[in-house]
């Protein structure tokens, strides 16, 4: 194999890795891991979002009143009830990337009306 060969069979593992490595589209992931609890306008008035009482992502209050750092711990970790113990957002550290999360966090931030 020649020098050229080497050098393009080595561009396009580079560039192959590049793609997988990125995540699906922040939309996509907002689609197929919340908005089945917290809607796909943030609202959290689906069926299990009224149930768990998720909040309303389009309110300014709630806005306001969320902290990056703790939506990324709880996007991350995941969501105990203190009181009762159980979960009420499941941990999707091992599903999304950081970036992907704090994707996620900036994607929730464009619901502020």
């Amino acid at each position: 194999m020649n020098t050229r060969s080497k050098i393009t069979l080595t561009g396009l593992a580079l560039l192959l890795t590049s793609l997988v490595s990125q995540g699906a589209p922040v939309a996509e992931n907002w689609e197929n891991h919340c908005a089945k609890c917290h809607g796909a306008d943030g609202k959290g008035q689906t069926k299990i979002g009224k149930k768990l009482k998720v909040k309303d992502y389009t309110d300014a209050t709630v806005q306001a009143e969320l902290k990056d750092d703790e939506m990324i711990k709880a996007t991350a970790e995941g969501v105990v009830d203190a009181a009762s113990g159980k979960e009420r957002m499941k941990a999707f550290k091992d599903e999304l990337s950081a970036d992907e999360i704090k994707e996620l966090v900036a994607y929730i931030r464009k619901f502020k009306g």
